[in-house]
């Protein structure tokens, strides 16, 4: 069934960059289009938790830096030319649930980057796979006997 779209979710971590990598090789197996997704919210703290951050400080566009330094460190030229980029406001887990409407994969690493690291290891994949639209791949990070993951 060619012609559908797979999302992947990066935040430039290690295992989004294998989720990414992954994906793109999905897509071109099926002949899927790819739309990579990033997103990115204030914390509910944001003045105590980051004081001394310049009023000029933007998320967006960091967001759109992080997604573009991991397109085109995880893809080929070619392929991150076709690559769609999208860049969402809010909590991670529903801007993907919302991309992945329509789509027929969803893609995630098994963790990512997050403020509180040990308590949401995880999180993002384990809601999406209960939640998402569509079938969800989590693409496991290192295992200890995985050298090449």
């Amino acid at each position: 069934m060619a012609g559908g779209r797979i999302v992947v979710g990066v935040d430039g971590s290690a295992p989004s960059l294998k989720a990414l990598k992954w994906a793109a090789g999905q897509a071109a197996l099926t002949g899927d289009s790819l739309e990579t997704v990033i997103s990115w919210e204030y914390p509910a703290s944001w003045a105590t938790l980051m004081p001394g951050v310049p009023p000029e400080f933007d998320p967006e566009r960091l967001a759109k830096q992080i997604l573009k330094q991991a397109v085109d460190q995880a893809l080929t030229p070619e392929v991150a030319a076709t690559v769609t980029r999208t860049v969402v406001g809010g909590n991670a887990a529903q801007a993907l649930i919302d991309q992945a409407k329509g789509a027929s994969l969803l893609v995630v690493g098994d963790r990512g980057y997050s403020g509180f690291k040990a308590a949401v290891l995880g999180s993002v994949s384990s809601h999406v796979a209960q939640h998402a639209p569509c079938p969800v791949v989590v693409v496991r990070g290192e295992t200890g006997d995985d050298e090449d993951a």
